[in-house]
């Protein structure tokens, strides 16, 4: 399966690792450094799949998924929250928000692609165009 993906953090490394072990399970990646970014490029890309940090600069990834779950054309895009943060009060937040998994950074390159994957099959791809009118 070929997706696309959304990877949004502020850490120039992380995002170098993350992309390159997705791009190596066959996805491309698009990459956000703010929540602001992610919000553009969700809207413009409309993505298969967020994976999206909850500390960031402008908006955090609370923020930024309540905005997205609030518009017609990116409300169903999943969105993984993947975070530092400890603790069960970030997860619980981040489901509140909208998100349909919850990730630590600390999790194994193999939990990530494996949650990513998971995410995937239970939204299959389909035109995204299509649904928001765009040609």
């Amino acid at each position: 399966m070929n997706a696309k993906i959304l990877l949004v953090d502020d850490e120039a490394d992380f995002l170098e690792l993350v992309s390159y072990n997705i791009r190596r399970h066959g996805h491309q990646v698009i990459t956000a450094s703010d929540g602001l970014e992610a919000l553009s490029k969700a809207r413009q890309l409309l993505p298969d799949l967020i994976l999206l940090d909850l500390m960031l600069p402008a908006l955090d990834g609370f923020t930024v998924c309540e905005i997205l779950r609030a518009q017609p054309s990116t409300d169903s895009i999943p969105i993984i929250m993947f975070t530092a943060l400890p603790g069960e009060i970030a997860r619980l937040n981040g489901f509140e928000a909208g998100a349909d998994d919850y990730l630590r950074k600390s999790s194994t390159t193999r939990g990530l692609i494996e949650c990513v994957e998971r995410i995937l099959s239970r939204h299959p791809k389909r035109s995204r165009a299509a649904d928001t009118g765009a040609a």
